[in-house]
């Protein structure tokens, strides 16, 4: 069982993860933007974040450059549906900020618990 943050400004999406995550037997703690984040990330342990790209306040890519600022070895999971731009550039800037594996909206069950997995895993 991991300790997983969740940070999405849409409600469903959160909880559609927080379903999969939990029915996995993961610990869930959520946040519907980077600022809120944050303040969880510095008063709490996680083995893992999955951060959504584009929402108010503050985006996930603000959000991957700090959580790896204060903690380099906690590995991230970038998920995007796009926006102004491209699915895939939002998530090419993710990873050159030091998200370790990204994954496009929508996606399926398996295919977000395999990087889960993966990145827990150290792979």
């Amino acid at each position: 069982m991991a300790h997983i943050l969740i940070i999405d400004d849409e409600e469903m999406v959160r909880f559609t993860l927080r379903e999969i995550l939990e029915s996995a037997n993961h610990d869930v703690t959520e946040a519907d933007d980077g600022i809120r984040a944050n303040k969880i990330f510095e008063t709490n342990i996680f083995d893992l974040v999955i951060t959504d790209i584009v929402m108010p306040d503050k985006e996930g890519l603000e959000t991957i450059r700090e959580f790896k600022k204060l903690r380099p070895d906690i590995p991230i999971i970038a998920i995007s549906g796009g926006g102004r731009f491209r699915t895939d550039a939002y998530l090419k800037f993710a990873k050159e900020l030091g998200a370790d594996r990204t994954l496009n909206k929508p996606f399926t069950d398996e295919d977000l618990l395999a990087l889960v997995e993966s990145c827990l895993a150290g792979h």
